[in-house]
């Protein structure tokens, strides 16, 4: 696990294990209480440590909150299926399987509800969830380019546009599905929505100026 407080902090190195003790005690107690009843208080008797532990740790509930859920998502990886339609299907079913879990469902929807009304909280999600994330977009996408699936690209804003629309559209669609449907993100739908972001690359690349070595981008 990364340790996502500020940089710069001195006095004894951090506990890993206390570490990771907390942030599981923080999304049990999300299932148990809900997030108005969460106290750090209650995270720290359930994971046996001192109060002040927590406050060295974290300024407040809204951050220790943010790093708990963030964790879960942490645990997503980029599979090697083959093909950038089985690459994308595998990481979408796992996305969907974290958010099937009681404690994602909890931690998710609490932090986004509350960060409606705290600009620093959504910033903190934004870096501690989103931004961590769109490495999976990066990677599959240069995967898929190593392959010749896709067309290499040359323009890095116009590269970093596309990589944020390709994560928002996954993101957005698995959420509305588990969390707002409450419809199973199974493996027909999955393969559903990887055809249609598949349609949309395939559109998308089609609009980009031709290269001498540009390879015409091709989807299972």
């Amino acid at each position: 696990m990364q340790s996502r407080t500020p940089a710069g902090r001195t006095g004894r190195p951090r506990s890993v294990a206390a570490d990771a003790a907390i942030l599981a005690a923080t999304r049990q107690a999300l299932v148990d209480l809900g997030w108005s009843k969460l106290t750090l208080s209650d995270v720290a008797v359930r994971a046996g440590v001192a109060k002040t532990t927590l406050y060295r740790r974290w300024a407040g509930k809204n951050e220790l909150v943010v790093d708990a859920v963030a964790e879960l998502f942490d645990e997503l990886t980029l599979p090697d299926r083959g093909s950038l339609a089985a690459d994308i299907e595998g990481v979408v079913l796992q996305f969907a399987a974290i958010l099937a879990r009681p404690e994602a469902r909890s931690g998710l929807m609490a932090v986004v509800a509350e960060a409606t009304r705290d600009e620093a909280l959504r910033e903190r999600i934004r870096a501690s969830i989103v931004d961590r994330q769109k490495r999976l977009v990066t990677a599959g996408r240069a995967r898929a380019q190593e392959r010749g699936e896709l067309p290499p690209e040359s323009d890095a804003v116009r590269s970093a546009r596309t990589a944020d629309l390709i994560f928002d559209m996954v993101a957005g669609s698995v959420v509305h599905r588990t969390l707002v449907s409450n419809q199973p993100a199974d493996e027909e739908w999955v393969r559903g929505l990887t055809r249609v972001l598949l349609s949309g690359l395939a559109a998308a690349h089609a609009e980009l100026p031709r290269t001498p070595d540009a390879r015409t981008a091709r989807f299972p």
